[in-house]
């Protein structure tokens, strides 16, 4: 685990919308217990088959939760934007982890311990239902994204990759280009495919004028097209 540091950051509250259920007594409890870590890019957060310390938050930069699958194939599961939980599934359940989390970029995580996450979760019923909403959507999204994996076709399972990478990290100034440099075997790993295919489809996509590249910048030129190629798979 990452050396505990301390920064100037937002105020934990600031960042745990979901937390404001929370009673004042609960409020200052966390704010007394919670600490912060910083981890470089691509630094391990935690690793499949760990048994869960801390419940943690994104507060800043990039993070992707991931496993590895046969032949030590990388399939990309997430990407997590600052503000999301994480790390609270194996905790609820008693297991160990069962993916993979690291720094895609710099980083900063808020963690609180999970026996102090479950007790605040056990004696506030509206704590408890707001994380009953957010695992019940995590799983509505991992089945939608189960079957857009497995059926769509590469051009659709690329297309629904920069779209959902525009959706979590926005554009930049230009209001076009994905606020993210990701390379071309990380975007293969979120849409499962390989990095041949991936490379080979994105050259497809700006030759038909889609999308333009620079380098690991990607800009998106006809997100209506993107839209409906993500759509038909």
């Amino acid at each position: 685990m990452a050396k505990k540091v301390t920064t100037e950051l937002k105020p934990i509250e600031d960042v745990l919308t979901v937390w404001d259920v929370l009673t004042p007594d609960e409020r200052q409890f966390v704010k007394n217990n919670f600490t912060i870590h910083h981890f470089k890019k691509n630094e391990i957060i935690h690793c499949e088959g760990e048994v869960p310390t801390h419940m943690m938050v994104l507060a800043a930069g990039k993070v992707k939760v991931y496993k590895e699958g046969v032949g030590s194939r990388t399939q990309i599961i997430r990407m997590l934007k600052p503000g999301e939980n994480f790390g609270y599934r194996a905790i609820i359940a008693s297991q160990t982890y069962n993916t993979n989390v690291a720094a895609f970029e710099a980083s900063t995580v808020y963690m609180l311990k999970a026996d102090i996450f479950l007790s605040i979760l056990r004696n506030n019923n509206a704590f408890c239902y707001r994380f009953l909403e957010e695992i019940a959507a995590d799983l509505g999204a991992s089945d939608a994204r189960t079957v857009n994996l497995t059926q769509k076709h590469i051009r659709g399972r690329l297309a629904e990759a920069l779209l959902l990478l525009s959706k979590n990290y926005g554009l930049e100034e230009d209001g076009a280009t994905i606020n993210i440099y990701l390379s071309r075997e990380d975007l293969a790993n979120l849409s499962n495919m390989t990095t041949s295919n991936a490379i080979r489809t994105l050259s497809n996509f700006v030759n038909e004028h889609i999308i333009a590249m620079d380098g690991r910048k990607l800009k998106i030129i006809d997100e209506d097209r993107l839209i409906k190629i993500s759509k038909m798979g």
